[in-house]
């Protein structure tokens, strides 16, 4: 027998053991460091290193996934072959010996996973379950085929769905089969059909068949709301989502289209019963993220109900106000505090929503109200219209299903300001009923159809009531302000094109809006940059309006238009803010472009334009922060300068050259004096190229002498001063000239020197300049080769 030693003398052996294993290691760890130095220097290529240890490779499947697809695929092939075995054929049975051996198969199948649980094999269990259940759907098929063949297919199938929801819910809630996740969520599945499919056998219309949707989705809300959690209640949430979401929509469309109470009602009790449901899932789930979502769904479908009730009995305009009265009573019942929170939070998205909607539908009349007038550009003057609703219809066709719009406009308005009382929320649902107040009193003169004059008087008193909100000292926050002063710009704009039908209201309405928005500027510093340019604007409207009242051609309506401009300089010097300065100045810029544009057609005004505009530029010029401004006054004064001449048919290039080259070249000494380190190509090169390079072109096809010597004395003057005071630009630029100005006079005698030689000089003079260079060349080689064998002889 073996011999077991003592327990400490087992513990010395096995400690010596382990000593002699790291003295080995030790060593083979030394042998293989000197081995792969010597590997090292021995390899040309450098070290080889070590070979790396295999790396185990790692399965891409976890063994229970590997299971499940396994039984997975085996059940969908054993589900295949029976249903290939149920409908097609086997053998020489019928299709009733077909059916027992079907059943007793099911009913095996059915029994099998109860062994399986009870060994633990519950994935196997599972995939038998699922088995069985498909094979319970096939029974019934084979029923039908065998025994019930002449039972109409509709009622059949809703029978059949009917029995085997029972079947597979008894068979999930037996006590060994609790444990199966399967049974259960496929009844729940299966229980989806009966109704519908009984509704539609009975061919209950589309009432009928919505109901029937909307029990669905009750069934399953109750299942959801007392099922645990789990798959069982993921199922129940699913099919109440979908089923009454397709009910819902189906109800929605039948109370859209009703056409009398009595349909609108019947499509309202089908709302107000999903209302209901949706209520009491929200108020029971409260605690989840459901019920605000639910909440909403509430909202929105009393909403559509009790609106779809009295739509069929009211015009199409009433339409949305009823609805929109449904939304305001909704808005006070949140505000009764009796609801869950998530509740009233749901019901007041509902109805903010049902608000924004009805806000929406009025947009369009408001847009031709403020837009519509734009039209009368191409009509100016041509008689005054017969009311507000022509007025603003000039050029687009009339909305008649929107006259309820302001009552809508001025109710939104009146629940922002009633109903909203939250600290945080207040200030911007006030903000929000400024542009709905304004809104709604813009339409209501186009509704009602004023005179032409109340509808100008209407619009130029808001413009005025807007300005003077957004002047006011406090305000409620600084949105509001802005948006006062948007709308205040918005309605002066409309205002402006409704002017335009007549002559009178034109000058009148464009002098009242310059005067409102030039006082708006001088009370309130903060709205200059806005009210100031605003104001210039409409000045320069009312110039162009004086001036074709007063029958001026467009050329001289230009010297009105830069009043405004002269204008803007002045209180651009006296603007307080910068944007303002940079915003006034833009104004009168613009204005300067369309004076310049109204005498494009006209040179001697043209030129006259273009010097006063030069004058303002100077004057802009003399402040401490603009004196780049004198720029542009020089080149305007030049424009205007050479407009003029070209007016009196000057051509000589000198008489619009040397205006500019003067003012450069003195403002070039300016700056070298300021600034001894300036470049003189800098100072001095931009006027001298001005002056020199167009009349050096010219002079090249004058005929003349005249223009040749002026050239050329002013080029040596240039030249000899560049010398003198030892400057780049007036040396190089004076002396290029004089040379080429003198070869230009040379020209002709050059030529007759070159006539004047016998034909075989320039050939004789060519074969000279080709020996030259070829004994060059000759000698050079030699050279070459003689240095090459004085290194050979060195080698």
């Amino acid at each position: 027998m073996t011999h077991v030693p003592p327990p400490a003398e087992e513990l010395r052996l096995i400690d010596a053991e382990l000593w002699q294993l790291d003295t080995r290691r030790a060593q083979l760890l030394a042998r293989r460091t000197w081995l792969v130095a010597r590997l090292s220097t021995l390899s040309p290529a450098g070290p080889v290193p070590p070979a790396a240890a295999p790396v185990p490779q790692r399965p891409e499947a976890t063994a229970p996934r590997v299971q499940n697809v396994l039984l997975l695929l085996g059940g969908l092939l054993l589900t295949i072959a029976a249903i290939a075995f149920t409908v097609v054929s086997w053998g020489h049975l019928g299709i009733a010996g077909r059916s027992l051996v079907l059943g007793a198969v099911t009913v095996a199948a059915l029994a099998a996973p109860l062994p399986l649980l009870g060994r633990g094999l519950r994935s196997t269990a599972e995939a038998v379950a699922g088995l069985a259940l498909a094979l319970t759907v096939l029974d019934a098929y084979a029923a039908r085929a065998v025994a019930l063949s002449g039972v109409d297919g509709m009622t059949y199938a809703a029978g059949a769905s009917a029995v085997l929801t029972a079947v597979w819910t008894g068979y999930g809630l037996l006590p060994r089969t609790t444990a199966l996740r399967l049974p259960l969520p496929a009844a729940l599945a299966a229980a989806q059909l009966p109704l519908l499919l009984w509704a539609m056998a009975a061919d209950a219309g589309r009432y009928g068949i919505t109901a029937a949707l909307l029990v669905t989705a009750a069934c399953d809300t109750v299942v959801a709301l007392r099922a645990p959690a789990g798959v069982v209640r993921i199922t129940a949430t699913i099919g109440a989502y979908g089923t009454g979401a397709w009910g819902a929509l189906g109800a929605v469309w039948l109370s859209w289209t009703a056409g009398d109470p009595a349909a609108g009602a019947r499509a309202a009790a089908l709302l107000l019963f999903t209302a209901g449901v949706a209520l009491a899932a929200a108020w029971r789930g409260r605690a989840t993220g459901h019920a605000v979502g639910l909440s909403v769904a509430v909202g929105v479908l009393v909403v559509a109900a009790l609106g779809g009730t009295v739509r069929p009995a009211l015009p199409a305009t009433w339409t949305v106000p009823a609805h929109l009265a449904v939304g305001i009573a909704l808005t006070a019942a949140v505000r009764t505090g009796r609801l869950p929170e998530p509740v009233r939070r749901g019901l007041a998205f509902a109805s903010a929503a049902v608000h924004g909607l009805a806000v929406l539908w009025a947009l369009p009349l408001l847009a031709l109200t403020l837009l519509g007038p734009a039209d009368w550009v191409r009509r100016v003057w041509s008689g005054a219209p017969g009311g507000a609703r022509e007025a603003v219809s000039v050029g687009a066709p009339w909305l008649p299903q929107l006259q309820a719009a302001p009552l809508v406009l001025a109710a939104v308005a009146a629940v922002l300001a009633l109903a909203v009382r939250d600290t945080t929320w207040r200030p911007r649902a006030l903000t929000g009923v400024l542009p709905l107040g304004w809104s709604a009193l813009m339409v209501v003169p186009v509704v009602l159809d004023v005179p032409y004059p109340a509808a100008l008087l209407v619009a130029a008193l808001a413009t005025a009531a807007l300005l003077a909100v957004a002047a006011r000292p406090r305000v409620p926050d600084g949105a509001g302000t802005l948006v006062a002063l948007v709308l205040a710009l918005v309605s002066s704009v409309s205002l402006a094109f409704l002017a335009l039908p007549t002559r009178s209201a034109t000058l009148g309405v464009l002098s009242g809006l310059t005067a409102l928005f030039a006082a708006g500027a001088l009370k309130e510093q903060r709205l200059a940059t806005v009210t100031a340019p605003a104001a210039l604007g409409y000045g320069t409207a009312l110039a162009c309006a004086v001036g074709a009242a007063a029958g001026w051609a467009p050329p001289h309506t230009a010297l009105l238009v830069l009043v405004v401009p002269a204008v803007a300089a002045l209180l651009a010097a006296r603007a307080a803010d910068a944007r303002t300065t940079v915003a006034v100045e833009v104004t009168g810029a613009a204005a300067v472009l369309l004076a310049v544009g109204l005498t494009v057609t006209d040179p001697a005004m043209l030129s006259l334009v273009l010097s006063l505009s030069a004058v303002i530029a100077a004057g802009t010029a003399g402040r401490a922060d603009r004196r780049p401004a004198a720029y542009a006054a020089t080149a305007l004064f030049a424009l205007a300068t050479w407009v003029r001449l070209a007016a009196w048919g000057v051509t000589a290039p000198e008489a619009y050259t040397v205006p500019v080259s003067v003012p450069a070249l003195v403002l070039g000494a300016l700056r070298r004096r300021r600034d001894p380190r300036a470049s003189s190509w800098v100072a001095y090169g931009p006027g001298l190229a001005a002056t020199l390079v167009p009349s050096l072109a010219a002079t090249w096809t004058d005929a003349h002498l005249t223009r040749p010597w002026l050239l050329g004395a002013a080029a040596l003057l240039v030249t000899l001063l560049g010398a003198r005071y030892r400057l780049r630009a007036p040396l190089l630029l004076g002396g290029a000239v004089l040379v080429l100005d003198a070869l230009h006079e040379l020209a002709p005698y050059l030529i007759q020197a070159a006539d004047a030689l016998p034909r075989w000089v320039p050939p004789a003079l060519a074969g000279l300049l080709l020996l030259a260079v070829g004994a060059t060349y000759e000698r050079r080689l030699r050279d070459v080769r003689r240095v090459r064998e004085v290194l050979g002889r060195m080698n």
